[in-house]
């Protein structure tokens, strides 16, 4: 266990933490994500947790954990837990509400995104200080000759697509661009919702991007990832250097 030669007489035990106090990332007072790791809980072991609020439309954008499977637990509101299965290449789809969870493998892509308003999730990891990649970061920081040449594309479309994402979104959409999703006649407020996930960006659905915005403010990242940004990410969470994302 991580906390194999600590010793639990010592002063310096850590036996209970606020999370309050550790905000990961914040889009803004209904969308934040508060995290807990070892660096915060020297008790801790070989688990930490994420504690995720979002109101609905919003995603945990698409992302995976090189070191770690995550156990997705609603606690309030509603989700739906999207998992690529590497193996069969499927797309898996797994509603979640208050007592129902959903696991995802170490490795595998996934994302979350909120059905209801007032949503409350709990990832909870099985390794002491989960690493993450973010799709963000593989969008942005990938030469757009590359996506271009790889999948035989529009380099200048390539570049004109990509070029609002300037940072590590986290929860998306971003701030200036998210608008209301509304239901057609005949759906609920929470198809609506997982319809415009999963189909296209388009004005229609409510998510269309206006050229130029600029990702929310608010969060940090550790001084071993590169960013012009300056963000950091508290302690017990780690985003690797940004040098790894590019393909």
């Amino acid at each position: 266990m991580a906390y194999s030669d600590l010793a639990f007489g010592s002063p310096d035990t850590q036996f209970s933490f606020d999370l309050n106090g550790n905000t990961l990332f914040k889009k803004d007072d209904r969308n934040y994500i508060n995290s807990l790791g070892i660096a915060n809980l020297n008790t801790l072991g070989d688990t930490s947790l994420l504690d995720i609020f979002l109101s609905t439309g919003n995603v945990i954008e698409p992302h995976y954990h090189q070191n770690a499977s995550e156990l997705v637990y609603c606690i309030a509101g509603a989700a739906v837990v999207s998992v690529l299965n590497p193996i069969s290449k499927q797309l898996l789809n797994f509603p979640i509400t208050p007592g129902q969870v959903a696991n995802v493998p170490r490795g595998w892509w996934h994302y979350e995104i909120a059905t209801a308003d007032g949503t409350h999730l709990l990832a909870i990891f099985d390794a002491p200080t989960p690493e993450v990649i973010l799709g963000s970061d593989i969008l942005r920081l990938t030469p757009a000759n590359i996506w271009a040449h790889t999948y035989c594309l529009d380099e200048k479309l390539v570049k004109t697509t990509f070029a609002p994402i300037t940072q590590s979104v986290f929860i998306g959409p971003p701030a200036s661009c998210a608008k209301p999703i509304h239901a057609v006649q005949g759906q609920t407020q929470e198809q609506a919702v997982y319809d415009a996930r999963h189909l296209s960006y388009g004005a229609s659905q409510g998510f269309a991007a206006p050229q130029g915005y600029s990702a929310p403010q608010g969060y940090s990242v550790p001084h071993s990832y590169s960013s012009p940004q300056g963000h950091s990410v508290p302690q017990g969470y780690y985003l690797p250097p940004s040098q790894d994302l590019r393909l």
